[in-house]
This record gives structure tokens, sequence and C-alpha cells, in this order.
């Protein structure tokens, strides 16, 4: 008697999951669309790249080198981790988090493949299908992509341009309902640059609180502050709301590919029992744990890297900052917004000062297309007639970025289409 087991499947039907085919990233869609031959006479000048190493002019300080170098030599650190991180390196993270306001234990502390895998993590412990999590808008597409790849519905709370891209409190607030999970708060901002004060993040803990939603803390950009600014962390400033804050040494420490974040568990009044902590246990088994070399040096880059590498990090940020701005604030029919730390800056496009363009997509197509300056539309933040510049390039960059886009500007301005039939752009530009 034959011993195979005969099913209906007489033919291939190998079909992708749920969860693949919820999973959507709209910059990749949005920049794919956009993709046109930049002008053969210009070298492309990138604006939408959000990795601080990319042109050379931003490294990771030598501690921080030396640090993974020893890990290397040590051979101490070549097999699998604890999937939580080891002790030492979890100690060297809550050291480092603490302050005169909150003392971090080492317990409370997740090491994982970077920030993003921070993110994937907390959203994946806190909301279930069907639930919701509200996110900013403008806010960074990572959120969204992670939850509806999950079948978790997102919600979009506004920042207001006009108040430095503080929270609409009153939007959030509404947004909110018996289905929420948790609520993402990303402060310093990407792809504002924006950074809350003080009485703001009790603002919205406050909101938390009465509606006993917890936090979300994408706080990758923590210290990343210009001067005249000071960052609050959000556990810094509740004893009530559980947190799950994000962060690791992608930007401060200028090596995202490193993949090194961490979750912190903030929770003073033992809201969050014991299976969500379980939970971002088991979920960190998914990856086996994060990379260990960078695990090995991790106590000596937290503790040796110097005051000053962060601070001349943050000067050379602030003045690209402030020269775009001033070129930018020139150009008729832009309005930049200017940060307040992190690394971007959002510009306000005026779409009816260029009538050949229909979207901010247009006009940043046409912008690569004319002048080899690339920036990243609003659209790819959930904020349209917006585009996002990175201040993060070479100074001589810059400058030249910004001139491109204030002939480019200038060119297709309506006030000035007339005027370009008769006169040149040096002549405009005098």
């Amino acid at each position: 008697m034959s011993n195979i087991v005969t099913t209906s499947r007489d033919r291939w039907d190998i079909r992708a999951s749920d969860i693949a085919r919820r999973t959507h990233n709209p910059i990749r869609s949005i920049v794919e669309n956009i993709v046109v031959e930049p002008n053969p006479n210009k070298e492309l000048i990138a604006l939408s790249i959000g990795d601080p190493t990319i042109f050379g002019n931003l490294k990771p300080a030598k501690e921080i080198i030396e640090a993974v170098q020893e890990s290397v030599a040590s051979q101490a650190y070549n097999g699998y981790a604890p999937s939580t991180g080891y002790m030492e390196a979890r100690e060297a993270v809550a050291t480092y988090s603490s302050n005169e306001f909150i003392n971090v234990d080492p317990q409370d502390v997740i090491l994982c493949s970077g920030c993003s895998c921070a993110l994937d993590l907390c959203i994946t412990v806190l909301a279930r299908e069907g639930q919701n999590i509200l996110i900013p808008r403008p806010g960074f597409s990572i959120y969204r992509t992670l939850a509806e790849g999950l079948g978790v519905s997102v919600r979009s709370y506004n920042l207001l341009p006009e108040l430095a891209w503080e929270i609409d409190l009153d939007d959030m607030a509404s947004q909110i309902d018996e289905k929420t999970a948790a609520i993402v708060i990303n402060n310093p901002s990407n792809p504002c640059g924006s950074v809350f004060s003080r009485n703001h993040l009790l603002d919205i803990l406050q909101v938390a609180a009465r509606f006993h939603v917890p936090i979300i803390a994408d706080e990758i950009y923590e210290h990343m502050v210009f001067p005249g600014r000071t960052y609050y962390s959000l556990a810094s400033l509740s004893n009530e709301v559980p947190i799950l804050s994000c962060s690791g040494l992608t930007k401060r420490f200028l090596v995202p590919g490193w993949r090194m974040g961490w979750i912190i568990i903030h929770d003073r009044q033992n809201i969050l029992d014991k299976e969500i902590r379980q939970g971002l246990q088991r979920l960190s088994q998914r990856i086996i744990g994060s990379n260990t070399i960078v695990q090995g040096a991790l106590p000596k880059i937290l503790q040796n890297t110097p005051q000053r590498f962060y601070d001349d990090t943050i000067t050379i940020l602030q003045n690209h900052s402030k020269l775009i701005y001033d070129l930018i604030e020139k150009v008729p029919g832009l309005k930049p917004i200017m940060p307040d730390g992190a690394m971007y800056m959002m510009v306000c496009i005026d779409l009816e000062s260029f009538p050949e363009f229909n979207s901010e997509v247009d006009f940043v197509r046409h912008l690569l297309m004319e002048e080899s300056v690339f920036c990243l539309p609003g659209e790819c933040f959930d904020y349209p007639s917006y585009m996002r510049l990175v201040i993060t390039v070479p100074i001589d960059m810059l400058e030249e970025a910004g001139s491109r886009i204030y002939e480019f500007c200038l060119r297709h301005h309506a006030k000035n289409t007339e005027k370009l039939m008769k006169h040149s752009i040096s002549d405009l530009l005098k």
C-alpha cells in the first residue's frame, strides 16, 4: 500500500504573505516615479539622502573607530549574544541615557539592529491587527510602513509650521479612540528639524495621560540640537505615561551602517505588565540579537567619545542650516523654515507662483532634470507643497545647490516669465 498522502494541490500556487503584501515604503515608490535624467552638464547634488556619511565630510571620532578595532581584535565578540544584548553593552546604554531626572536600569534596555528595528519591535509589541497608532504629519514614512504591514492602521496628527512644527494637540486628541494602541512622537524631527520645548512636551504627555495611551518616542536625533535650544527626553518629564524610547548610534555618532539601536522601557508605574516586556524579548529573538562587534565597542564609544566631537558636528550642521536658509529665503516662491536641530530643513513651495507644475513632486522632478539638484518632495512625508533638504552635504555643494535652486525658481516663477523673454538669468541675479 502506498504511503503517499494525496492532496488537492495539483499545481504551483505560491503567494506572498499578508505582511509582505501590505508592506509599502512611500518614499521608495515616490522617488521611483520622479526618476529622470539629471542635467548632464551639471554634477548631481543630492539633498535627499538622510545619511550624514555619504559625502565623507562628516566622519566618526577616532575614539569610535578605535573602540571597534579593539572589539574586533579581542575576538571576544565573534559569537552570538543574548537576544537583548550583552549586559555590559546594555549597562553602557543605561548609563549614557541616565541623567539627573531619570535613572535607567540596564534590565530596561534592549539592543536592536538600528533604530528602525527598535521602532519595528515597539509597534509590533504594542499594536494588534485592527488597532491603530498615531503618527506625525509631516513625518518619517517608516512608521506607516511598519504599522500597515502588520495590519495596523495609522492616523496622522498635524504639525504646525507656523509654530515651528509644534503638534496640533487638539488634532492629536481627536484622532484617539478605543483602538489606539500608541502615539509615535519624533523629537527632534525628521523631516522638520524641529525641537520641542519642555512645556510642549509636557502638554503632549498630558494628552497621552488623559487618554491612557502609551508613547513610542523616536529620539534617534537626541542631543542633535542647535545652541539656544535644549533637548528633553519624554521619559525625563513623566512619571505616569509608559514610554518606549528608541534611539541608537546612527545619527549622533555618524555610523548609520553599523546598525546599533536600542529600546529603553520607561514604566515607573508598572503599567506595561510582564506581557509587554516578555513580548519585546521574544520579538528580539527573531533577529537573534544585534551586531556583537559593535556591542563589544559600545561601552567605550558611549564613554570615550569627546564632547568636542558632538559640538563640532552641531556647529557644522547649524552653519549649514543658516547658509541654506539665507540662500533659500531670497528665492521667489519658496519659504524655508529654519530648523533647531537634526539634519533637515523643510521648504514651502508656493505652487501658485509656479503654474507650470501640478505639484511639488513635479517641481522636484524638473529641478532634478534641469539643475541636477535632488530634494525629496513633501509627499514622501505626507505633506504636499513642501520639499525636504538635507543639510549634511559639504558647504561648497550646499552653496552651489542654493544657487541652482535660485536660478531654477527665477526661470519658472510666474512673475518672471515675461522678464525672462527679454533678460538673461545673469541680469536677473544682479
